[in-house]
């Protein structure tokens, strides 16, 4: 019996250690800015912003863990301290006062542990620095309409069919046809809204999530610190094709950003968003 536990036993170990390439490898692959096969943890941080989240996040990881650990040992003490046959005659003790400050106490104290970090968080995301680039993102049943209001141009931002991401080498649900380019090492502020319904504009990669209300400007912002492709889409449950209102955005050199510019001027000077939907749809 002992050699067949044995066997199991490794048996389990040489799969997980099989499985554990595999996550490794998908993670370490040049997949900027989008969720990958086996992830269990936040995209890499690209922006100050998300920076900031997962210190946050690992200090909720830490005191959820160490919570965790506490309650368990408290379990199986008083499962092997007070049960039937330890402990045959129980304790009638009703009250105790140190107890119940303690527990009324440690839990405030670490709730205020939390807030202070999570406050200071919040500020730092709706306190925007003076912004480089503007952007205004309009959510629309189903697709994203972006305009570049000092730059004066707008454009329609349409998900990929399966089949032309594949010819694009796009990942699936995430690709779109026109893309957002933006440069490297400057604030970005977002002021979205929603034509119809609403929707919401999140780039995880950022840390950016803000809802995109009808009738209302949210701004929101980010600074990205490296250049690359990042991936985000609709964050709010806002129709039938909800899940196929993806965001791309590309961060490039400011050279580079300069020549898209001038070309994006002339290529959607003449394009309306009611044009660009109307071709899209034939």
């Amino acid at each position: 019996m002992l050699e067949s536990f044995r066997a199991k036993t490794l048996a389990l170990a040489c799969g997980l250690a099989a499985l554990c390439p595999i996550g490794s490898a998908s993670a370490a692959a040049p997949q900027t800015g989008q969720p990958v096969p086996w992830q269990i943890d936040l995209q890499p941080a690209a922006s100050p912003v998300m920076a900031n989240i997962e210190d946050f996040h690992r200090l909720l990881v830490w005191i959820i863990t160490a919570i965790s650990l506490f309650v368990l040992a408290l379990l199986l003490w008083i499962m092997i301290r007070y049960n039937r046959k330890a402990n045959p005659t129980p304790s009638k003790t009703e009250h105790n006062t140190l107890l119940e400050v303690m527990w009324t106490v440690v839990p405030v104290i670490i709730l205020v542990i939390i807030a202070i970090p999570s406050f200071k968080l919040l500020y730092y995301e709706a306190d925007i620095p003076k912004p480089d680039l503007t952007i205004h993102a309009i959510g629309k049943q189903w697709f994203w309409s972006y305009q570049y209001p000092t730059q004066n141009f707008q454009f329609d931002s349409l998900g990929l069919s399966d089949a032309d991401a594949g010819k694009r080498h796009e990942p699936r649900l995430l690709g779109v046809d026109n893309i957002i380019v933006v440069p490297v090492n400057k604030v970005v502020k977002i002021v979205t809204t929603g034509a119809d319904v609403i929707h919401a504009w999140a780039l995880p990669a950022m840390g950016v999530k803000m809802d995109a209300v009808p009738g209302r400007l949210n701004e929101t912002w980010f600074k990205p610190t490296q250049t690359g492709t990042f991936y985000g889409q609709c964050s709010e449950l806002c129709g039938a094709r909800h899940a196929f209102m993806p965001i791309e955005v590309k961060v490039v050199s400011q050279p580079e950003f300069d020549t898209w510019l001038a070309g994006a001027k002339k290529k959607f000077a003449a394009i309306t968003p009611e044009t660009r939907l109307a071709a899209a749809t034939q």
